[in-house]
């Protein structure tokens, strides 16, 4: 549950006009912050986040419980960044397949090497704030609400599930791999420069036809590793996949690659949002309903 819901319910209750502004606030920054996750762009964004407070205003009132409210702002944010006229031109239409996420024995080789990452690099790599908002709007859009809700708005998955119109079993498929889509992505864009990697590329490919297929072993344990990372596991299986982590030096490195990738979700800084133009907006709605 996002605190700041919890602030605008508390500060709705109080019924007079300061309060009612700080909770309309509230609701606004969280709107936007969602929308330019999704939309990717300003102008949809304040778009969709002045349709948002337009249709809830008459309706706040209403809501006494701030897990209510949050589900009801955002399925209807979900709704009109879905309907978006300016769509990812680089977000693949078809579903992400797990095989296509997983490394292959060569890619688990070299990051075995590599190694995991140091503070000093990740600190480097925090810097990179657009290129992992670009890797987020690569993804197809049933993708990228999950991935958006969960990692980076903070909520539940129940909650995820209930605003998506999915079982919770569904939002923890998509959840995992949207997570391995980015971390893919941002693993080659973290890489060598573009000169080696398309060498390294013509490397790998020359090089697959004799390199035998991942470990059953391996790839069993990838499908689970969201999961791991959630503490979703039952104990029986979990032990399994730690002891397959203690004797797989490279699967240990995917999992603190994949580990990183999420980590850099939860901690990307939201975009600023217009303080003038967001108070206007304020100002001009609570003069549509006077008697709020």
């Amino acid at each position: 549950m996002r605190k700041e819901i919890e602030q605008a319910i508390a500060l709705l209750g109080r019924k007079d006009p300061k309060s009612l502004d700080k909770a309309l606030e509230l609701l606004q920054g969280t709107v936007f912050s969602f929308s330019m996750k999704v939309c990717g762009q300003r102008e949809d964004a304040e778009d969709t986040m002045q349709e948002v407070l337009v249709k809830s205003l008459p309706y706040l009132p209403k809501f006494d419980s701030p897990r209510a409210l949050l589900v009801w702002l955002y399925r209807v944010a979900k709704n009109r960044c879905l309907m978006s006229r300016r769509r990812s031109k680089f977000a693949p239409k078809h579903d992400l397949s797990l095989d296509q996420l997983m490394p292959d024995k060569l890619e688990l080789e070299l990051l075995s090497k590599e190694g995991p990452a140091t503070p000093e690099s990740q600190a480097i790599r925090g810097q990179q704030a657009r290129r992992l908002r670009e890797a987020v709007q690569k993804l197809p859009p049933q993708y990228r609400i999950i991935l958006v809700l969960r990692d980076m708005e903070g909520l539940t998955d129940d909650e995820v599930a209930e605003i998506a119109g999915l079982k919770p079993g569904n939002v923890r498929v998509r959840l995992h791999r949207a997570r391995l889509f980015v971390r893919k992505e941002l693993a080659q864009q973290d890489s060598a420069p573009l000169a080696a990697r398309k060498a390294a590329a013509r490397a790998r490919k020359k090089a697959a036809t004799a390199i035998p297929p991942r470990p059953a072993s391996c790839k069993a344990m990838f499908a689970e590793l969201s999961n791991y990372l959630d503490e979703q596991l039952d104990d029986s299986m979990c032990e399994k996949l730690e002891r397959h982590l203690d004797g797989c030096e490279p699967c240990k490195v995917f999992l603190a690659s994949l580990e990183s990738a999420i980590e850099r979700l939860r901690h990307l800084p939201p975009e600023s949002l217009n303080r003038e133009g967001a108070s206007q907006l304020r100002r001009e709605l609570l003069a549509k309903f006077p008697s709020f």
